[in-house]
């Protein structure tokens, strides 16, 4: 095959899928694309805009319904093997024996693809010095972060070098060192090895790294071209404006998602809040939207044209559940009492206000120390975030918040119950939405409801008023006769949080609730939660997506099970650097890394316990 020609070529590709019951699904209808070779190629979309499909089909594991797709000079739908015998490909779910050692991973896969021994050598050292996994072939998949899990999958896609390389998700549930590590790896692999890759993410700054953009929706290809090109959709749009004094960003962000004639996107990014204008929104409407707050143009990015890209296309789309709805302002929907709760948030030294208090928490496996004298506290109707990098022990300490996981010392309490003592009691003011939405996949969204309502002591009348208001305020009602296994990413989202506020919780536990979500079904996510915030419920979330700091009143962060940052996200940026424009992801790797390299550098074991600052007001 001629090196110069491209690696993938798809013309017309279509795909309907049907289930066993309903109507069939057009996954992918008239897409073309084509993949540059020794390049990066991005698919991105929202949830169900077919580019798992892509690839599979890419992978010689579906066959087009209709089209014409060759991959690397080979006819895919003639000779998929042949194809699969010079790509690699890494699913979302990457298939790792986790309890085989990280070697015997790597020999497992060699085996498979009949690697001779006396290339695997060669292969094997480029391999663990690429991905720093050197140190670890003995240790088993089972007990790697989830980075290093990520990273052991793309060394087993490469025990053979492909010509072209297929990745879906690749960075799903990654840490942002461990994303910009991996994006390293990738484009080594394209710089030295000429290897040509093709990957699907939901991370918009990932694709902006890509020398090319194929934007899916519903699966038909909305728009193509370079990041330069798609940015271009909204330049001349973008502005940042500061929120009022003591007016959380969130706030600002969903008064302007809530003037769609005027707004097209707006995220909290720095301290300040990021928004696309409409071309034609009214320019003394949007000055009274900004409540004479001063707007500064910025430079459009990737998302931004996305986000005008897919907003156009659903020009006649609802905006964003609002927020002026009474009965969702609160997880209660009891005005009087939403007042009652706002006046407690906003008032200052009021020791009834902590609804977490956690002192000196430690969790030992054995002998190794997951959480390391944890100390902090959360107010009522506050939104706390647990950051860290994979393995840091935040997941721990979330469980053990939670009432899951029992501490092995320190003191915990949870809505004024010693959680060391009566977890059970403790769980009745909890909420918790877990990453992979613990929901039943063959009973109906409302059989889901009923079902979790009784687990919460629900019953009769009470229960089914708890359940029409949960369809009602999360846009449900339609869909309330479907099972939840067939629902859409973004529905199944909307669902576990409808199941975790039936009972009308004081917290609510959210376990990295956005992972693998795009921007829009982000977007309404958050939305939900700055309402309920608003209603006085208290929000802790852990999260890999660090533009979801910005949402938080206070955050902390985590490595090695010992807290490195505590405080609001102004105070972490500033602890993080002088550079005060740097967004969180920078200040979070930046904090990480100088940790990790004073670790290394000290002698003596490190003092218990966090930072001296970031106490509640």
């Amino acid at each position: 095959m001629d090196a110069s020609a491209p690696a993938l070529v798809g013309q017309g590709l279509s795909k309907r899928f049907t289930p066993r019951k309903g109507e069939a699904a057009q996954a992918l209808e008239g897409v073309d694309i084509v993949a540059a070779p020794s390049a990066l190629t991005a698919l991105v979309g929202p949830d169900g805009a077919g580019k798992t499909t892509l690839l599979r089909m890419a992978a010689g594991l579906l066959r087009a319904d209709a089209g014409r797709l060759q991959v690397l000079g080979i006819d895919v739908a003639a000779d998929p093997q042949g194809v699969q015998d010079r790509i690699g490909y890494m699913p979302e779910r990457f298939g790792l024996y986790e309890d085989l050692s990280v070697q015997e991973n790597l020999d497992l896969y060699a085996d498979l693809h009949n690697v001779p021994h006396e290339a695997r050598r060669v292969r094997y050292a480029r391999l663990m010095a690429m991905t720093d996994l050197g140190a670890f072939t003995t240790r088993l998949a089972g007990q790697l972060s989830g980075g290093m899990k990520q990273k052991l999958g793309l060394a087993c896609t490469l025990v053979r070098s492909p010509r072209l390389l297929l990745l879906d998700e690749p960075t799903v549930g990654v840490d942002p060192l461990s994303r910009r590590e991996l994006w390293e790896i990738l484009n080594q692999l394209v710089q030295e090895e000429n290897i040509a890759v093709l990957v699907s993410t939901t991370y918009l700054d990932e694709a902006e790294r890509c020398a090319r953009v194929f934007v899916l929706d519903q699966g038909r290809l909305l728009t193509q071209g370079t990041p330069e090109a798609i940015r271009a959709h909204a330049q001349g749009l973008c502005w940042r404006v500061m929120p009022r004094a003591g007016q959380p960003a969130r706030l600002l962000q969903t008064r302007l998602l809530d003037a769609p004639s005027l707004v097209i996107d707006a995220v909290p990014h720095g301290g300040e809040v990021r928004f696309v204008q409409r071309a034609d929104a009214d320019e003394a409407a949007l000055a009274a939207l900004l409540e004479g707050q001063y707007a500064k143009a910025v430079p459009a990015q990737l998302e931004d044209g996305f986000m005008v890209l897919l907003r156009a296309r659903y020009a006649s789309a609802p905006a964003l559940p609002s927020t002026a709805a009474a009965a969702y302002a609160s997880p209660r929907g009891n005005s009087a009492e939403n007042s009652t709760r706002n006046s407690a948030k906003n008032s200052a030294g009021n020791t009834n206000d902590t609804v977490i208090e956690v002192r000196d928490l430690v969790r030992r496996f054995g002998d190794f120390t997951a959480v390391d004298h944890a100390s902090f506290d959360v107010r009522r109707g506050e939104v706390f975030g647990l950051l860290g990098p994979n393995g840091a022990g935040k997941t721990t300490t979330f469980r053990m918040l939670c009432g899951l996981l029992a501490a092995t010392s320190g003191e915990l309490r949870v809505a004024g119950v010693d959680l060391r003592r009566a977890r059970a009691q403790a769980r009745r003011n909890i909420g918790y939405v877990s990453q992979k939405f613990a929901l039943y996949g063959n009973l109906t969204v409302a059989e889901n409801l009923a079902f979790f309502g009784g687990v919460y002591g629900l019953r009769g009348a009470r229960l089914h008023q708890r359940m029409q208001a949960m369809l009602e305020q999360f846009d449900l009602q339609l869909a309330r006769d479907i099972p939840s296994g067939r629902l859409p990413g973004g529905f199944k989202r909307r669902l576990a949080m409808a199941a975790a506020l039936l009972h009308e919780p004081e917290i609510l536990f959210l376990d990295e609730p956005t992972s693998g979500a795009d921007p829009i079904a982000r977007r309404e996510f958050w939305h939900h939660i700055t309402s309920l915030a608003e209603g006085g419920a208290t929000i802790i979330v852990t999260t890999h997506f660090m533009e979801e700091a910005e949402y938080c009143d206070r955050i902390v962060i985590q490595d090695a099970g010992r807290m490195l940052a505590l405080g609001t996200p102004w105070q972490v940026r500033a602890q993080a650097g002088d550079d005060s424009s740097i967004d969180m992801n920078e200040a979070f790797i930046r904090i990480i890394e100088r940790e990790r390299v004073h670790s290394r550098a000290s002698t003596s074991a490190p003092m218990p316990g966090g930072p001296s600052f970031g106490a509640p007001a």
